[in-house]
């Protein structure tokens, strides 16, 4: 097959700032030797540099055409945002969060998987878990203010907004994930005993969506219990879906329990399609490491392997998945999975995997 007679796909590649800009590295390699194995499509990668450094020079994290700049590609890979001078709140609504929520990107997907040895006595299998993110509204709705600054009377809030349109197409996605995977249970995560309105309504329409999925189980867990569910009974849990903050959190623990966080990858998706989808690892710039040439590539990398999946490339996906499965049985991986490799030479690894 002929390079013209492949299929290009246009990624927008923003590595944005700390170990992000290390890991976005390491994911474009392992993506260079996917497409080299498939030999069915291209990839044209096009590095945008938009982060602190961008925002230090012109005043504001992204461009004010930043959203038909991105619409000319056909997905977003992303690396991590935030500096130690600069506020994260600042630094995450002005990138991230700006680019989630104007963009539709309303569904965030989290899957965990054990490739090491979890750290909790459990078989590695009771830790393949889908969890599925509300991404546009609730507790990061950005409603809110302050008043009275710097008195002690001062006033601030955070309203989390809920909607049903929101929470419907939410449970819609979370309950089809859950029937797509091969034990077809769902579980919703709340906190309605305490927040009366919102997740209440949260409940009640979880509950009407799952008259459309009859053969799709699930169950309902307030979030404080869901902590220890994931701890005590890991077996028992296959598809959660729960609000912004709540899987957050909670997908930080899954990861933890796994092996570490810095396997987490992250999809943030348009499920209609109309925008270009963003693709990223959980672990965030981490300041303490950045530069450092010693951050796990493996979200990222997974993070790329989601990314061909939703393009349309299963293959290449399964592929990128089996070989980092093999590199960690192998304990070819970074200090904080127990190996001795830095950054590229894990990536390297999982390349070399790769195209055998």
């Amino acid at each position: 097959m002929t390079d013209s007679s492949r299929h290009v796909y246009r990624i927008a590649s923003i590595p944005g700032d700390g170990i992000g800009i290390e890991v976005t590295e390491a994911a474009l390699e392992v993506l260079k030797a996917a497409v080299q194995k498939s030999g069915k499509y291209t990839i044209e990668a096009t590095h945008i540099p938009w982060g602190t450094a961008f925002y230090k020079e012109t005043g504001s994290y992204l461009p004010d055409d930043f959203r038909s700049t991105l619409k000319s590609y056909d997905a977003i890979l992303f690396g991590a945002v935030g500096a130690p001078d600069v506020p994260d709140h600042i630094s995450l609504w002005e990138l991230l969060l700006k680019m989630r929520g104007p963009m539709q990107l309303y569904a965030n997907v989290r899957p965990i998987r054990c490739f090491t040895k979890p750290r909790l006595d459990a078989e590695p299998a009771h830790l393949d878990w889908l969890l599925v993110r509300e991404n546009s509204e609730g507790e990061y709705s950005g409603h809110g203010g302050r008043s009275h600054v710097d008195q002690n009377w001062e006033v601030a809030t955070d309203t989390n907004v809920y909607t049903r349109h929101g929470i419907r197409r939410i449970m819609k996605f979370a309950f089809e994930a859950a029937s797509k995977r091969p034990r077809k249970h769902l579980t919703v995560v709340s906190k309605s005993n305490a927040l009366r309105y919102g997740l209440v309504l949260w409940d009640e329409v979880a509950k009407e969506t799952a008259k459309d999925f009859p053969d799709v189980t699930w169950d309902k867990e307030l979030v404080d219990a869901m902590t220890i569910r994931m701890v005590q009974k890991p077996w028992t849990i296959d598809t959660v879906v729960g609000t912004n903050l709540h899987i957050d959190i909670l997908s930080d623990l899954a990861a933890a329990l796994a092996g570490s966080i810095g396997i987490a990858p992250s999809a943030n998706l348009d499920p209609e399609r109309q925008n270009p989808s963003l693709f990223e690892p959980v672990h965030g710039s981490a300041f303490d490491i950045m530069g450092k040439g010693i951050a796990n590539p493996i979200g990222a990398i997974w993070a790329a392997a989601n990314m061909l999946e939703w393009l349309g490339e299963q293959e290449s996906a399964d592929a990128i998945l089996n070989a980092i499965a093999h590199v960690c049985n192998e304990k070819k991986v970074t200090a904080d999975m127990g190996g001795d490799l830095n950054t590229k030479q894990a990536a390297a690894a999982i390349c070399e995997q790769l195209l055998k």
